[in-house]
């Protein structure tokens, strides 16, 4: 196994393999297909560690002279695999047929043959086995087919890389090449090996031929691309030769040439135009590439771009351009694209960024009602609520827009909808007057019982004259018909029995008809039964919006209904000086409320009404009946001061959210400090690699290494990720190295032969558990006494769900005739915090998840921590979720807690999590008690983050007894 390979063939584990002689017999005397079969076999035994000295001369005389193609192939990664040097190191004397070999089929007329033995050679490391053969690869670059040439390239590329005294004038052989040929995937190999090789010959030959580059292929142009970025980086005084060129490309045919010259623009000028041009070359891939993937990939370049101050203000002139992106049906792309065009959005601008979200906003009245639809209606209305914020003048053109959602279906929208209309009627007092005479006449067309809540609260604390107040109580009288609503519900319902009863009597003399059903059964059915059950309507069908939503039992309704009625009353004491008048409208809304209370008591409705909604109900009678000055406060001015409030700490919040932004982007100008370290890309973690490196290294080094979390030390991360397999008094000891790259996990395993023994077909069996799949089993190999190896395995996850991978280690013992020995190891669990990252989301939206959510695991909390808060900032720590709860609702002491967590999966699954805990009042020494309740939408998703809530709680527990 210390011998290089370099191709891998996996063939059946159960079957067993023939004897060196029986492989000799059939490679001698079979015929073509006797002798594929036992070359396959030889090269399988030769890659799993036997030692057959006698078969290659056996290959020569008999194997090697056929003209067979099947048998060409296999003979190439025979040549590859076979040991070529005596133990001493010196070539053995059977290679000089095999050189021959190679020289006669480098001369093969036929161009697959020769190609293939070109591609072989870039393998070998012997050169005194490629020196003879430099002739004939020469005479290969002047062959007719573009197969042949090209590989003749990249067999000239690699000897030259690996021993270039064998071919010294490579670089000018494969220049002239350049220069006289045609093909592009030739050129294309040429080229990048000038690259590599001479950059000077490759300069030369693209000054040359710089007015052609958009004639030449893709394949060619990225590399040409690859070469300019290469050569500014090294020295940017070349900047200005090859600028032009680049800025050529981004109007090539390929739009991988463009997404790369437009990447290699922006890191090699500052300039206004060579950003708005970039921007616009990406701009361009998003509207016409077809792949959401890509879409989403170029994306997150124009956002990168947006990061930087000086070309944030470029991208603002393409506002507009971008909002071109809003085309695509991908949700994602539209969420980055709204989120992109808010950043964007100028004085100068936004006027037209309105115009173009409203006739979205119509765009989605159009269309067929989707779960994407409404999201993205939703989208919509949360964009137009941070530009009306943002930009107050357009404040009252967006506002008749947003208040056609009232009447949607989708809760969610109008929720939203009425969330902007509470800030915006808050702090925009001149648009008061329009935004009640709209809501005023948007409440009948409202079908959800939670939008009518919300428009009944904001009539209620900003309608301040006595029209717009009798206008609110108006509206609730005809929205809850006749009163009282007791009397009048017996009433209908005693008619309605009087109906039925003379419709029974008459439809009774009527004869049944005999009907099957759907299970193939008779059934009698007559026109009396067929009429009501056709004509059965639901308790809210011929009734008024808020008198239904109540006989459903939603209390909580009039609960705010009472609550409206009181702030109006007071106003209108305030308003109204006739007494008679003040007692007409008090009587009004007492009546109402009284009306409510009855219905909830008589049991009527389908739910009955729970103590919390009576109550209020019954201190808002009180209270107007009382008529309070002190009350009167409360009502008319606390309420509203409380959202002020809240609307000022959001607004601090998100300032100081930006500022924390800017400060850690190094806003202050600071590019690099005078005592700052010096980096080296190689002994530095790939988040503190900084912009000065190259753009192809860094590429290379993140599709490597994947995504690495920026707390994690290199030096100590994958010493805990080492699993120990088996114990060190086993034959076979094994540790594993579990790396974690997002969706895969690598298996790196170590495996050390402690016996004197010879372990054959040793073979290390995994099998997993969740959802875990292996991707290919590891092959059996060979261990001398007190030998080692590693084997690599690779699991592919598909979701965020607790799972182990186990298995044991199979393997004979040579010259034994006992059964197989198993060695069994331990078990690797895969932890899930590798897959879950802290997430935001508002109140609303958390709330709805909540309810949608059905699987919930209840964890008590044991720990030995005596500090809420610091329980709650430990197990944000420990779980990777976020706290949702703003950090003043946190401040201060007490002795209880209640706050909101969510974190989201690479795989887009959410977890909730809702922490109570307390700790007995006075007590500073006793431990903090209470319960942690977890949502998910999976199973899995819930229990595995119950039991890591559980894991970390043990930790605290250990750790204070230790």
């Amino acid at each position: 196994m210390e011998l290089p390979c370099y191709t891998l063939l996996q063939g059946p584990s159960d079957t067993e393999l023939p004897s060196e002689m029986i492989l000799r017999q059939e490679l001698e005397n079979g015929d073509i297909t006797t002798k594929i079969s036992a070359l396959k076999k030889t090269i399988q035994l030769i890659i799993s560690g036997e030692k057959l000295p006698g078969i290659l001369m056996t290959v020569i005389r008999f194997v090697m002279p056929l003209e067979d193609h099947t048998i060409k192939k296999l003979l190439l990664v025979f040549w590859e695999i076979v040991p070529k040097t005596t133990p001493e190191g010196k070539l053995l004397q059977e290679m000089i047929l095999i050189c021959d070999a190679y020289r006669k089929d480098l001369s093969h007329p036929n161009e697959f043959i020769r190609g293939s033995t070109l591609r072989f050679l870039c393998k070998l490391k012997e050169p005194e086995l490629l020196e003879p053969l430099m002739p004939t690869i020469r005479t290969c670059l002047e062959h007719r087919h573009s197969y042949v040439r090209r590989n003749a390239v990249l067999a000239i590329f690699t000897i030259y890389k690996n021993f270039d005294f064998l071919i010294p004038d490579a670089p000018e052989l494969i220049s002239n090449f350049l220069e006289g040929e045609q093909d592009m995937s030739c050129k294309r190999n040429a080229f990048m090996m000038l690259i590599h090789a001479d950059q000077e010959r490759a300069l030369s030959y693209l000054a040359t031929c710089i007015d052609q580059v958009n004639t030449f292929g893709d394949i060619l142009q990225l590399v040409i691309v690859e070469l300019i970025y290469k050569v500014c980086h090294a020295n940017p005084s070349e900047r200005s030769r090859f600028i032009r060129c680049i800025y050529n490309l981004l109007n090539s045919s390929s739009a991988a040439v463009r997404y790369e010259a437009a990447g290699t623009l922006l890191t090699l000028s500052s300039a206004p135009t060579a950003i708005k041009a970039a921007a616009n070359c990406y701009i361009e891939l998003i509207v016409k590439e077809s792949d959401n993937n890509v879409k989403l990939i170029v994306l997150d370049r124009l956002l990168a771009l947006k990061e930087v101050p000086s070309q944030e203000k470029i991208l603002q002139e393409l506002a507009m351009d971008v909002l071109r992106i809003l085309a695509t049906p991908d949700l994602e792309v539209r969420r980055k694209t709204l989120s992109l065009g808010v950043d964007l959005v100028t004085g100068r601008t936004v006027g037209e960024m309105v115009e173009v979200l409203k006739k979205e906003v119509g765009k989605t009245h159009n269309t067929g009602e989707h779960e994407d639809t409404g999201k993205y209606r939703q989208l919509l209305v949360r964009t137009l609520h941070t530009i009306s914020i943002k930009f107050r003048e357009v404040a009252a053109a967006i506002i008749p827009v947003l208040m056609e959602f009232l009447s949607d279906t989708n809760e969610l929208a109008a929720t939203d909808v009425l969330v902007f209309v509470r800030e915006a009627i808050q702090r925009f007092p001149e648009l008061r007057v329009q935004i009640i005479e709209r809501l005023l006449s948007a409440v009948p067309t409202i079908r959800a019982v939670t939008v009518h809540r919300h428009t009944l609260w904001i009539l209620g604390e900003y309608a301040s004259t006595t029209d717009e107040i009798t206008g609110v109580v108006s509206s609730i009288r005809s929205s809850l018909g006749e009163l009282p609503i007791v009397e009048s519900e017996l009433r209908k319902a005693a008619g309605d029995e009087g109906v039925a009863d003379d419709q029974k009597q008459h439809h009774q003399q009527l004869p049944a008809q005999h009907r099957v059903t759907a299970d193939g059964t008779y059934a009698s059915q007559s026109v009396f039964s067929a009429g009501h059950i056709g004509s059965g309507t639901g308790l809210g069908e011929d009734r008024c919006p808020l008198r239904s939503y109540l006989l459903q039992g939603n209390f909580y309704l009039g609960s705010v209904i009472a609550n409206t009625l009181a702030k109006m009353a007071f106003r209108y004491f305030n308003l109204e000086h006739d007494k008679a008048a003040q007692n007409r409208f008090a009587g009004e809304a007492m009546l109402i409320m009284t009306s409510i209370v009855h219905l909830g008591k008589s049991g009527l409705s389908q739910k009955p009404m729970t103590e919390d909604d009576y109550d209020r109900m019954m201190l808002c009678l009180q209270v107007v009946s009382e008529r309070s000055s002190l009350l009167s406060v409360v009502f008319t001015s606390k309420c509203r001061e409380a959202l002020s409030h809240m609307l000022s700490v959001k607004a601090e919040e998100v300032e100081e959210a930006n500022k924390n932004k800017k400060s850690k982007e190094g806003a202050n100008g600071v590019l690099e400090h005078v005592d700052d370290h010096i980096s080296f890309s190689h002994l530095t973690k790939s988040s503190h690699l900084s912009a000065t490196d190259d753009m192809f290294e860094l590429a290379m080094t993140k599709a490597v290494s994947g995504v690495k979390k920026e707390t994690m030390d290199l030096s100590t991360s994958k010493l805990s990720k080492v699993y120990q397999l088996t114990g060190f008094s086993d034959p076979v000891y094994a540790e594993a190295y579990v790396n974690i790259n997002q969706y895969d996990i690598v298996l790196d395993v170590l495996m050390v032969n402690q016996t004197a023994d010879t372990l054959q077909n040793c073979t290390l069996e995994l099998a997993t558990m969740g959802d875990l799949k292996l991707v290919e089993k590891p092959q059996p190999l060979v261990l001398a006494p007190h030998d080692f190896c590693n084997i690599k395995a690779n699991v592919k996850v598909t979701s965020t769900e607790n799972g182990f991978i186990f298995g044991n280690i199979v393997y004979d013992i040579k010259g034994s005739t006992s059964d197989r020995n198993v060695v069994i190891l331990n078990d690797i669990h895969v932890d899930i915090m590798d897959y879950i990252v802290p997430a935001t989301c508002t109140d609303l939206e958390f709330r709805q998840m909540w309810m949608e959510f059905e699987w919930e695991n209840k964890v008590t909390v044991a720990t030995h921590m005596t500090e809420l808060k610091g329980y709650l900032d430990y197990l944000c720590k420990s779980t990777n979720m976020k706290c949702l709860t703003p950090v003043r609702a946190l401040e201060g002491f007490g002795d209880y807690m209640a706050a909101n967590l969510y974190a989201r999966s690479i795989f887009g699954e959410d977890a909730l999590a809702n922490l109570s805990i307390e700790k007995p009042l006075n007590s500073t020494d006793s431990v903090v008690v209470g319960h942690i309740r977890i949502r998910a939408k999976s199973q899995g998703m819930a229990v595995s983050l119950g039991d890591k809530i559980n894991k970390v709680q043990k930790a605290t527990l250990k750790a204070v007894a230790a």
